[in-house]
């Protein structure tokens, strides 16, 4: 009971409700001891009505009014003469006096605290103004014991009172909270549990539909959660199944480029001046498909290989890189421009830096040719202190917001119909194994423009 949300919502419920019942208790009871004398003081002038009637009354019949009003003597003050009606003897010297004309609330809740504190019967003096003009003022004198027995049994009915409303409140908001909080929040729990023994499911995630605000902003922060979670883990799988699929095609296809490397060796010794110059090209082309034919299923297994760092010259890497795209372009109006500083040497991975730059260049040609306009690609080049930078920029018609947002996110962030999503990915990741970095610098209808940033020395962990 003590350790769910409606068993203490209970007990505090009682607790308050008795607090409540605590504070209203004195001005109650303060009340209540008002009223009773006020109702001595009618008595007593009930019974003084018989000796303003006949003077002489029997002294039985004065003490038998007396015992029935509960006080020990009765005075009168009419026309300015304050006269003594009602007159019995007192146990003792009267010990004190309230004026009930004159009580503050203060006062009053002050003297009622006092009664009830203190057990020892007293005689009072109580003074208060008479009835339908009976008169300027009444007094009377009598014994607290019964007024305290009075007041006592008032508290006691009033904390009965209090115990069965606050069981009876405290009953009604158990189950109104169990109803409109803990049914809920027990069915975001269980839509965790569920959630938990199969989060590839999407039937598992969670709908929301609580009625209360709090809970339904609970139920779609955790609806959201579960989406990015479960789409995290399929394109986990997608990676894993890209992996498998890899291993099973790359021995085969590795065999296929070595014989295409073969012919290409015989080419090689061609007198033709046309085959000598592109020669060369294609057998670099071969290799490098046979290395990314081996290299593939490391990204597979989310473990791209470390990249090889070497000397290497730039300007020889982007000429490759645009004699191959020139020639895709076919007919197209696509120019391409170089602005490498001649003798630039980089400390990079050959193969993955062609990659990168390749994928770039390849991904602006298509968008360009996509277009059906004329446009341009320029690669450019420098090097600062601490770095190198690298600018692949293209006049083509710039990325859509969609595919901003994902664009180095794997099977996310191509807008081309047939993409796969993988190339930014895999080129932002081969970037970071530089120590470098990938970004977009900038993209609208004007071009597009990449920045990759390689440093000089690379942190290697302690």
């Amino acid at each position: 009971m003590l350790n769910s949300l409606s068993g203490r919502f209970l007990i505090l419920t009682m607790a308050f409700v008795m607090l409540a019942e605590v504070l209203i208790f004195v001005p109650s009871v303060a009340r209540f001891r008002e009223d009773y004398l006020l109702a001595r003081l009618e008595r007593a002038q009930i019974a003084s009505l018989v000796l303003l009637a006949d003077d002489m009354i029997d002294p039985a019949l004065e003490a038998e009014l007396l015992e029935n009003a509960q006080v020990f003597n009765v005075a009168l003050r009419r026309d300015e003469i304050r006269e003594l009606v009602l007159n019995s003897p007192m146990p003792h010297a009267v010990d004190q006096t309230f004026d009930l004309r004159m009580s503050t609330p203060w006062e009053m809740m002050r003297a009622a605290l006092a009664r009830l504190a203190n057990p020892t019967p007293q005689v009072v003096r109580v003074i208060g103004k008479p009835v339908q003009m009976g008169g300027e003022l009444i007094e009377v004198t009598m014994d607290t014991g019964n007024l305290r027995k009075a007041m006592i049994d008032y508290g006691l009915n009033i904390a009965k009172l209090s115990a069965v409303i606050s069981a009876i409140t405290a009953t009604l908001l158990f189950f109104a909270v169990r109803w409109l909080m803990v049914r809920p929040i027990r069915g975001v729990v269980g839509n965790m549990i569920a959630y938990a023994r199969a989060p590839e499911d999407t039937r598992r995630i969670i709908v929301p539909h609580a009625g209360v605000t709090e809970l339904r902003d609970a139920e779609v922060a955790l609806n959201a959660l579960q989406t990015d979670l479960t789409h995290a883990l399929k394109q986990k799988e997608r990676l894993a199944q890209l992996g498998g699929a890899v291993a099973r095609i790359s021995h085969d296809l590795r065999n296929i480029l070595t014989t295409a490397q073969l012919f290409g060796d015989r080419m090689e010794m061609s007198e033709d001046p046309m085959v000598k110059r592109i020669g060369p090209k294609l057998m670099n082309s071969i290799s490098r498909a046979i290395n990314l034919c081996e290299n593939t299923l490391a990204f597979g297994k989310a473990e791209e290989p470390a990249p090889r760092l070497e000397r290497i010259d730039l300007a020889n890497l982007v000429g490759d890189i645009i004699d191959s795209e020139r020639l895709s372009a076919g007919d197209h109006d696509l120019s391409f421009a170089e602005d490498v500083p001649s003798g630039l040497m980089l400390r990079a991975d050959p193969e993955q830096l062609y990659r990168v730059l390749s994928n770039l260049v390849r991904n602006a040609r298509q968008a360009i040719v996509a277009s059906g306009k004329p446009g341009e690609i320029a690669i450019c080049a420098g090097e600062a202190d601490d770095s190198w930078t690298i600018d692949v920029r293209d006049t083509g018609p710039g990325l859509p917001l969609s595919t901003r947002e994902n664009l180095f996110q794997p099977f996310a962030g191509s807008n081309r119909k047939g993409g796969s999503g993988l190339g930014m990915a895999i080129a932002a990741e081969l970037i970071r194994g530089h120590g470098g970095e990938l970004t977009l610098a900038e993209t609208g209808e004007t071009g597009t423009s990449f920045k990759i940033t390689l440093p000089k020395e690379i942190e290697r962990p302690q």
